[in-house]
C-alpha cells in the first residue's frame, strides 16, 4: 500500500486518513464505526462527511470491516504507517559528509504510465530531478528508494549510484535551486507555518492532529538538504523545531481524549 500524495493537508480526505495513521495501532488497531465518527467530528467535520471519508478510506483499503460494527486498520498498511512515522516524526537532514544517491530509470515507451508513476513518487519522496530519467537524493534515502522502485515494479528499470558531490557546470548551490524547486518548497513551509498560527491549542486532540496532518507532507517532499546549499533564509530548520515541540506537547492529552473516546 503507497502513501496517498494527493490528499490535500486540512481536508475532509486527508484528516480522518491522519487519525487513522496516528491513532488507530495505540488503540490495537480497531475502533467501532461510532467513535470513529466522533473523532472526526471532533476535528469540526459533520458527521455525515466523516463517514463518506471513512467509506471512501475502506474502499482504499486502509481499513477493514470488522465484526460488530468495527474497523480494523488493514495489515498491509502497516509497513507504509511505519515509513510515515520514520519521515514524520524522525526527520532527517543531509549531512555535510554524506554521500549523494542517483537513480536512473529506463522506462520503455509502452509503460508510460510506470513512469509517470516513477517521477510523482519520486518527487514525493524528496528527489531532485537532475534530467530525463536521472533523479538525485541524499544518501540515507537509498533503502526508501528502493522499496519505492519494488512497490511500483520500476526496479527492473534502474540503477542506484552512490557519489560524492556531483560536479555540474554551475556552482553546485545554483544546480541544486535547478533541480529542487526550491520555491516551492519554501512555500509549503510557509503554508505550514501558518497554519500553525491558527492551532486552538485548548483543544489538544484537534489542534495535534491539524498539526500532524499540516505536516505530513513536508518532510517527504523537502529530503533535508544541507544548509549550505540552501539561501541563508531558509525556514525548514524553524518548521522541525516548531512542528517537534507542539507534537511533543499535545501528544499525550491528543491520545488520553481518544482513548477517553473510544471507552
Amino acid at each position: 500500500m503507497l502513501d496517498d500524495i494527493d490528499a490535500r493537508p486540512g481536508s475532509t480526505t486527508s484528516l480522518p486518513r491522519t487519525v487513522i495513521g496516528v491513532h488507530l495501532r495505540p488503540l490495537g488497531g480497531e475502533i467501532s464505526s461510532a467513535a470513529l465518527v466522533r473523532l472526526v467530528g471532533d476535528l469540526d467535520i459533520p458527521a455525515a462527511q466523516a463517514r463518506m471519508a471513512t467509506t471512501r478510506l475502506k474502499q482504499k483499503g486502509l481499513l477493514l470491516a470488522a465484526p460488530g460494527r468495527q474497523y480494523a486498520l488493514n495489515p498491509a498498511a502497516i509497513g507504509m504507517l511505519e515509513r510515515g512515522d520514520r519521515r514524520i516524526f524522525a526527520v532527517r537532514s543531509m549531512t555535510p559528509d554524506e554521500q549523494w544517491l542517483l537513480v536512473s530509470a529506463t522506462i520503455p515507451e509502452t509503460r508510460r504510465d510506470l513512469r509517470h508513476q516513477l517521477r510523482r513518487r519520486l518527487q514525493f519522496l524528496g528527489a531532485g530531478s537532475v534530467a530525463a530519467g536521472l533523479w538525485i537524493l541524499p544518501g540515507h534515502l537509498q533503502d526508501e528508494a528502493e522499496e519505492l522502485l519494488g512497490e511500483i515494479g520500476a526496479r527492473g528499470y534502474a540503477t542506484l549510484f552512490r557519489a560524492d558531490d556531483p560536479v555540474p557546470a554551475r556552482p553546485l548551490a545554483e544546480a541544486v535551486a535547478g533541480w529542487w524547486d526550491l520555491a516551492a518548497l519554501r512555500a509549503e513551509h510557509e503554508r505550514f507555518l501558518a497554519s500553525v498560527d491558527a492551532l486552538d491549542l485548548a483543544r489538544p486532540f484537534a489542534a495535534h492532529l491539524r498539526l500532524i496532518d499540516s505536516w505530513r507532507v513536508l518532510p517527504y517532499v523537502d529530503p533535508g538538504l544541507p544548509a549550505a546549499l540552501l539561501p541563508a533564509d531558509w525556514p525548514g530548520a524553524r518548521s522541525v523545531d516548531t512542528f517537534q515541540r507542539l507534537s511533543a506537547a499535545l501528544a499525550d492529552d491528543a491520545l488520553a481524549h481518544v482513548r477517553a473516546t473510544v471507552a
